[in-house]
């Protein structure tokens, strides 16, 4: 059985970048071919195959050639001389097709062990993008706590001013610098979490896990979403695979009604005899040469009537186990598809209020410029802005991340 070569990378990653620019669609794919090329668990599958598709090689034999030797200890007498020794050769033969069907079953096995390198690559190629956008949502995020502790500084430049005048105290001025610390803790504790994202993302490509990874700058979100073909789900490598158990179990039965037909074996034997002494006739001595044909009948054959009802049993299990997963599937796919659509309206909503909170900061700063400022309301709206500001990334990660399992779900 030759190795059948896979090609889903490129359509998957394709399709789950479809809407980014594509400097950064090939940072990604980059990472998901250095992930198919070194994961273990993707070679640890590859190497399962290839041992069953070698099986093939073990199975097309026929039973060992019996071979067996005798010596006449006590010599029999016959009319043409003593027998002194005996050699025999025999060879058993399975009935006709029976080598076939037992090629065609580990055949079908190996057809199955072969979906789970599709799925594995598929459920990596998943991982690899996932951890990808949780470490640009990270980095997203701590660029914008920057930029807020930066705000939150030119604000507090501004209240040292009007504590100078008169016009704010000393505490406007530690409640911005203690906002400040608290925003410098989110974001050296998103640094950490940054660390072990990478680790992951590193262990996934099975490399060292201090290596640094980029991740691009921004993801938009899309301004329509692609086409979502959901028939394509019945095609998926977890449920192909139960079609070719199935099939398996089909061949297994039809090895089973194989070995339940008798089996031929071609004999031969031969007896040394010695020459009589002082007798002299035309087979004095003449040596016994017997050719022999044999049978093996299963009449005693339960043991094949009870693996052909086991057969058709498994076959019934995996047809309920297929429309199990199946099941489960459509259930993660129409969630996906919900929590992506969500995630569009949650990046429409914050989009909106954004744009108001900077408006309101606007306000605020036309307020100083008139000698006025309340910095409570500084801090309100900062607090607002933020966390506008992060729902916003939650909302693009959220996107890209349902988009990669519907692509798991739905890609060919």
């Amino acid at each position: 059985m030759k190795y059948k070569k896979i090609n889903i990378k490129t359509g998957f990653v394709l399709c789950a970048l479809c809407f980014v620019f594509s400097a950064q669609s090939q940072e990604l794919e980059t990472l998901i071919e250095e992930a198919l090329a070194n994961n273990p668990e993707i070679q640890k599958f590859e190497l399962q195959y290839k041992r069953a598709s070698e099986k093939v090689n073990e199975v097309n034999t026929i039973p060992n050639t019996e071979f067996g030797v005798g010596y006449f200890v006590s010599e029999p007498e016959t009319r043409t001389g003593a027998q002194r020794f005996k050699v025999s050769a025999k060879q058993m033969l399975p009935w006709f097709g029976t080598i076939t069907s037992r090629e065609n079953y580990i055949g079908s096995l190996a057809d199955a062990k072969y979906e789970d390198i599709v799925i594995a690559k598929r459920k990596l190629m998943a991982s690899v993008s996932q951890s990808y956008y949780n470490l640009y949502a990270n980095k997203a995020k701590q660029k914008v706590l920057a930029q807020n502790i930066e705000l939150l500084k030119t604000y507090e430049t501004l209240a040292l001013t009007s504590v100078e005048v008169g016009k704010a105290s000393a505490v406007d001025v530690l409640r911005l610098q203690m906002r400040q610390n608290e925003m410098q803790q989110l974001k050296d504790v998103l640094s950490q979490q940054f660390l072990a994202q990478q680790t992951n993302l590193n262990n996934l490509l099975n490399r060292e896990n201090d290596v640094a990874l980029t991740v691009v700058d921004r993801l938009m979100m899309p301004s329509e979403d692609f086409e979502i073909k959901t028939e394509s789900l019945a095609l998926h490598p977890e449920l192909l695979k139960y079609d070719k158990l199935y099939q398996s179990i089909a061949q297994s039965e039809l090895l089973n009604q194989k070995e339940s037909s008798p089996m031929i074996g071609f004999g031969l034997d031969y007896i040394n005899v010695d020459e009589r002494p002082n007798m002299n006739f035309s087979d004095n001595g003449k040596d016994i040469v017997m050719p022999m044909v044999s049978v093996s009948i299963p009449i005693f054959n339960k043991k094949h009537k009870s693996v052909t009802k086991q057969n058709k049993l498994q076959q019934q299990e995996i047809n309920y186990q297929k429309q199990e997963r199946l099941n489960a599937l459509k259930t993660l796919l129409d969630k996906a598809i919900n929590e992506r659509i969500s995630s569009r309206i949650s990046y429409s909503t914050q989009s909106k209020n954004l744009k108001q909170a900077k408006d309101a900061e606007s306000i605020l700063i036309k307020s100083y410029e008139t000698g006025t400022i309340d910095f409570n309301d500084v801090l309100d709206i900062q607090e607002l802005q933020l966390k506008f500001q992060i729902n916003q990334i939650e909302s693009v990660k959220t996107y890209y991340v349902q988009t990669t399992i519907i692509n798991y779900l739905t890609q060919q």
